[in-house]
């Protein structure tokens, strides 16, 4: 087990920098999700936390130790893949064996490695098939007893579920979860799926073109997101933006909707409304012309535009919405529900 810390760490290929400056202090045992869209750099710096890319300038450090040019199997990691990089001619119990074979361990140690990870993953009757004759889920679990069996200080996890199905992949991230939880390793896990990362992390990364938008709890990043990125990146559905006016804790919005707000600023700004903080309100100042329905059984989705307006917005209201294209409904939203932004840089206002 180790902490990581990351000081300056800048990537450039050529004159082309494509991480900016990252910082970030990994505790002992945590599970942080680096978290942005394709292209923001996040497996690039899983890479070089792994050895796989250089660093161009910065350093990394696991468990104390500066490991900038260290090869990557002196790091003490282990490594899961999206395809699963499995060896199809080897059996099971081959494949999670192979790296501790090639280190020379004891024949007894590596069978006793290998029966325990097999456990954990509840495998244990498929260790005797080929990689073929597994499910996705199955080939999986073997790439993660691969990584398991060789007792690292990190698990490195690069967006390792991306090839299964929507139901596959709620079931594995949990058992993801919990298999981190049992085993206390330090992990830092890869993905562009929002719900993934929040579901996950014990703190989420989130990237934006090689810059750390902000670094915290899932939850500090729903109720508190530094920037309009990151406020509309997390949170599923999307949050709503409008541009706002602000001026004696009320914010004028397009089409003439004035709402409270608990903030002092003065000023054009952005205003960020989550669908499920909007509250039906026949008296409400928000008046949306609904344009689409999404019934989802437990909350529906009400897509539309600020009436008078081009502005879309989504709100979810609990349980079924009757059918009313084209109708105006009402909605109200707590002031401490809302987020401001600077309508220049896109930061997070200060009350």
């Amino acid at each position: 087990m180790a902490d990581i810390q990351l000081t300056d760490l800048v990537k450039s290929y050529g004159p082309t920098e494509v991480l900016h400056h990252v910082e970030g202090d990994i505790k002992d045992g945590e599970f942080i999700v680096i978290v942005g869209p394709s292209g923001c750099g996040k497996s690039t710096l899983l890479r070089m936390v792994a050895g796989l890319e250089s660093v161009t300038s910065g350093e990394i450090s696991i468990g104390g130790r500066r490991v900038n040019e260290l090869e990557p199997s002196a790091r003490d990691i282990a490594m899961v893949f999206q395809n699963y990089a499995l060896y199809p001619h080897m059996s099971v119990r081959q494949n999670m064996a192979y790296g501790l074979k090639i280190r020379k361990l004891p024949k007894e140690e590596i069978n006793r490695r290998v029966e325990e990870a097999a456990e954990i993953l509840e495998i244990r009757q498929y260790l005797d098939r080929k990689p073929r004759q597994l499910s996705g889920g199955q080939r999986q679990r073997v790439a993660m007893g691969r990584a398991i069996v060789r007792d690292p200080q990190v698990f490195l996890f690069d967006e390792p579920l991306s090839n299964l199905d929507a139901k596959l992949r709620v079931q594995m991230r949990l058992e993801i979860r919990k298999l981190q939880q049992r085993l206390g390793v330090t992990s830092i896990y890869v993905t562009h799926d929002q719900v993934e990362a929040m579901t996950l992390g014990d703190r989420l990364m989130v990237l934006n073109g090689g810059y750390v938008e902000q670094f915290g709890t899932p939850i500090e990043l729903y109720d508190h997101p530094a920037s309009v990125f990151v406020a509309g990146f997390i949170g599923s559905p999307a949050m709503n933006f409008f541009p706002a006016d602000l001026n004696g804790g009320q914010a004028s919005l397009p089409g003439g909707a004035v709402l409270p707000v608990a903030s002092a600023h003065s000023g054009a700004a952005t205003l960020g409304l989550r669908p499920e903080h909007l509250a039906e309100d026949p008296a409400g100042p928000i008046a949306l012309e609904v344009d689409l329905l999404e019934q989802l059984g437990a909350n529906t989705l009400i897509h539309g535009r600020l009436q008078g307006t081009d502005h879309s917005i989504t709100a979810s209201v609990p349980g079924h919405a009757d059918d009313g294209i084209g109708s105006i409904r009402r909605f109200s939203a707590a002031p401490e529900l809302t987020h401001l932004f600077d309508a220049a840089s896109g930061k997070r206002l200060a009350g």
